[in-house]
């Protein structure tokens, strides 16, 4: 019986120990949402950003993503943005869907103008710049090498100098 009591004490305290670090990494990560005033962007695309992304102007989150949903009469992408109450944007600022790296996380960046009128809260931003897909550059910089012929000649519709 002594045997069972001794397990599952060092079991509870594993279990305890396990939450803490699961604690000190959320806290320490930065991954939860910021509550702050609305603004919303509308984007042809919204690849790789989700509810939750971070939203960072020169690389310092300042916000996240709060709500994605369709325009059903423009198609286009309507991205709900949480910006921190502190953080008063122009009303010319740029919002642009940027990677951490190469093939790292996507995150919204903004970048503020020189306005002096700033956006309200619930205030569009105009002046958006739609995600890049790496997929799109690769497959129209390969399909793009076969304009000349083998020899290295140019193709016969070429105009001629």
């Amino acid at each position: 019986m002594k045997h069972n009591i001794v397990e599952t004490i060092i079991g509870a305290v594993v279990l305890l120990v396990a939450a803490g670090f699961v604690a000190f990494a959320y806290n320490s990560s930065g991954v939860r949402a910021v509550s702050g005033y609305e603004l919303i962007a509308r984007f042809e695309r919204v690849d790789g950003v989700a509810v939750g992304s971070d939203i960072r102007i020169g690389g310092i989150k300042v916000g996240s993503i709060s709500r994605m949903e369709l325009d059903p009469k423009t198609y286009l992408a309507v991205v709900h943005l949480s910006i921190e109450p502190s953080v008063k944007l122009p009303a010319d600022t740029v919002a642009s869907i940027s990677s951490t790296g190469l093939l790292g996380d996507k995150f919204l960046a903004l970048v503020p103008g020189g306005d002096e009128k700033m956006l309200p809260p619930g205030g569009v931003i105009q002046y958006t710049q739609a995600s890049v897909s790496i997929e799109n550059l690769i497959g129209q910089f390969m399909f793009s090498q076969g304009g000349a012929d083998k020899k290295g000649e140019a193709p016969a519709d070429a105009p001629k100098l």
